[in-house]
């Protein structure tokens, strides 16, 4: 089952007894943090859980897998996720 925003609305309404509309502004409001912060080039750590990280790929040729046709891929930059020691032991019962 996938985890979606309306779920994490309803554990944050269930484990803080928040209403649903306060729990949905928390959740927009700590979402809207990261994503500012990304934006900028910061990492975001979180302490047991992991880090996101902000890496620029350079450009690069590529292919066109519909025609086969060589072409140019501009320089992006791409979010990783590298999950925490402890989120890793949790998830493998160790």
């Amino acid at each position: 089952m996938t985890l979606t925003k309306a779920n994490i609305i309803e554990c944050i309404r269930d484990d803080l007894g928040l209403p649903r509309k306060k729990s949905a502004d928390v959740l927009e409001t700590f979402l809207e943090i990261i994503k500012r912060s990304m934006e900028n080039g910061d990492d975001i750590l979180i302490s047991g859980f992991g880090k996101f990280c902000v890496n620029e790929k350079r450009a690069r040729r590529g292919r066109n897998p519909a025609t086969g046709d060589d072409m140019m891929l501009e320089q992006r930059k791409v979010i990783t996720f590298k999950c925490s020691q402890v989120l890793r032991k949790r998830m493998n019962q160790e």
